[in-house]
């Protein structure tokens, strides 16, 4: 029998802590080995207990989650599931954490004390289970310098990008380093709904192109990445408007990057360029197979720089990818693949 999977449990309060306890000891693989109320307890814990898995509180006194994270993954980088309520302010800062290497989150579903944390059991389970397998990279101490062109050369090309775990950071990396003239980029992030639109809107103060959330009618354009919202599938059609639909999910998620990417194919035909992040799944692989049979160009990163390999080894696997590349190279990837 496999070992059982070590958690480090974060959270300035004490029912909380128990609560989360309860939940995740209720599952054979999983032992709880510690517990702690700030993140400067948890940094000791970490130290002396080695968790596989911590799971983190965003709002603590001394040390919040945030600071945490970064510290976590500067110094003794190891997998971190955020557990937070998810008001503007909590949610902001757990998109940020995303960003600085935590794996995923879980929402509390009522608030920072949530009594009803059995409503997302089987979510959290599954995540720290997720995580507990993940690649974790030490976060560089700089910046790194962008490595594609200043400028691209216009074209009538789209480019659709597909993410899932370990996905805010990695689509952060890829449009931060996009210039400003690049084509169209839709993205699917499987996100829920109303994280979309601030992670939309945190990168849009950050990137050289606009990024916003799409709407229903929204249409594609030089310069601009739309983010598909939570909760709804996103198309782009002939006239390149965007529809966004309610339909049912596709590969368990909505939005799915699979239908995403095959409107790219059908509307933008050997123009369409796909690339697929970080994820756990098969969702995109469909995507990329309708790209590449049209004649476009199809990225995946590659397996050393993925948080989990799950999206891009399925796309992989169809012998559709033309390029497998580690996350740094993927903005030049498709900064070449948009030349005419």
């Amino acid at each position: 029998m496999k070992d059982q999977i070590k958690i480090l449990v974060v959270d300035d309060s004490l029912l909380m802590q128990k609560v989360l306890v309860d939940l995740l000891q209720s599952d054979s693989q999983i032992s709880v080995i510690g517990t702690a109320r700030d993140g400067e307890e948890a940094l000791s814990k970490i130290k002396s207990l080695h968790p596989d898995v911590v799971t983190l509180d965003i709002e603590m006194p001394r040390m919040n989650g945030l600071t945490t994270v970064r510290k976590i993954m500067e110094t003794n980088p190891l997998p971190v599931v955020m557990i937070s309520a998810l008001a503007q302010r909590e949610a902001q800062l757990t998109l940020k954490a995303l960003e600085f290497g935590a794996v995923d989150y879980v929402p509390k579903p009522s608030g920072p004390i949530s009594l009803n944390m059995n409503a997302v059991k089987t979510e959290l389970i599954s995540k720290v289970k997720t995580a507990a397998s993940a690649n974790i990279r030490r976060v560089k101490t700089r910046a790194m310098e962008a490595i594609a062109p200043s400028t691209a050369k216009s074209s009538d090309r789209i480019i659709s990008i597909a993410a899932s775990t370990g996905g805010p950071a990695a689509v952060a990396y890829v449009l931060r380093h996009v210039p400003e003239n690049t084509p169209p980029i839709l993205v699917v992030q499987h996100m829920q709904k109303g994280m979309t639109k601030l992670f939309a809107e945190g990168l849009n103060q950050e990137c050289k192109i606009k990024v916003k959330e799409a709407e229903e009618g929204d249409v594609v354009q030089e310069g601009f990445a739309l983010i598909a919202p939570g909760g709804s599938h996103m198309v782009v059609a002939k006239n390149g408007k965007i529809n966004l639909t309610t339909s049912p999910p596709v590969n368990y998620v909505r939005p799915s990057a699979d239908v995403m990417m095959k409107s790219a194919a059908k509307t933008y035909a050997a123009k369409s360029i796909g690339v697929i992040l970080t994820g756990m799944g098969v969702d995109g692989a469909k995507g990329i197979e309708a790209i590449k049979k049209k004649g476009g160009v199809t990225i995946a990163q590659d397996k050393k720089t993925c948080v989990v390999f799950g999206m891009p080894d399925a796309a992989i696997k169809t012998g559709c990818v033309d390029f497998v590349t580690p996350l740094e190279g993927i903005p030049k990837e498709i900064m070449d693949a948009c030349e005419d």
